[in-house]
């Protein structure tokens, strides 16, 4: 089965059940001129504690936080940078030694990637989409919390061997992005990330073939 069509199917029914676990009332689509300054300074005012802002993508992020109060006081950096995978998170190298709650975190936002997967860079996908793709890499986050140095540890190992555990964290990973109330959002980046490169099936910059005449395994 197709990942968008899982995320849809379990969108279903998790939205209703994401009213019951705390998350904010569900919004079908957030819009950049619905975000006032205002709005963005009660925002910081209330998740912006320990983190280091991107300019330029202040009202989506902080919109994002809004939707995971257990990241409150957990210090997350966001930077731009040159990557070739758009979106990442992932504790500070010095840090993962630390407990999981004095852990600092830093979430890349690539600002070049290869010609291939420049049209799904963040700045190239709607508002409501970038929103999406934060709250999947807040949920990485969310999860971290909850790891010791061990778990953490586990973790890297299935990166880097293994594909299919991978699929099964990253799917699970949905879910928490899901039950926080921003499934809507996260099903408008996968169907983004569809269009944009024009295809059915998406499993990560990691497993993807660069050449477009060539079709993925």
């Amino acid at each position: 089965m197709k990942r968008n069509i899982i995320v849809s199917f379990v969108i279903m029914l998790l939205v209703p059940t994401s009213q019951q676990l705390g998350a904010q009332n569900t919004t079908r689509r957030f819009f950049a001129d619905s975000i006032t300054n205002q709005k963005i300074m009660t925002l910081k005012h209330e998740f912006g504690a320990k983190k280091t802002f991107i300019k330029e993508y202040e009202a989506q992020i902080l919109t994002a936080l809004s939707y995971y109060p257990e990241l409150k006081n957990v210090e997350i950096i966001f930077r731009l940078k040159k990557t070739n995978t758009p979106l990442t998170s992932k504790p500070s190298f010095v840090s993962l030694f630390r407990a999981a709650k004095n852990r600092k975190y830093i979430v890349t936002i690539s600002e070049q990637t290869n010609p291939y997967l420049e049209p799904i860079l963040f700045k190239n996908l709607n508002f409501n989409a970038q929103i999406g793709v934060l709250g999947h890499e807040l949920s990485h986050i969310s999860n971290y919390i909850h790891k010791g140095f061990g778990k953490m540890f586990h973790i890297i190992e299935i990166e880097i061997f293994s594909k299919k555990q991978v699929d099964s964290f990253e799917y699970n990973t949905d879910l928490t992005c899901i039950s926080h109330g921003l499934g809507y959002q996260l099903l408008d980046w996968s169907l983004s990330v569809r269009q944009n490169l024009g295809k059915e099936n998406w499993r990560g910059a990691n497993n993807i073939v660069t050449n477009p005449k060539k079709k993925d395994t």
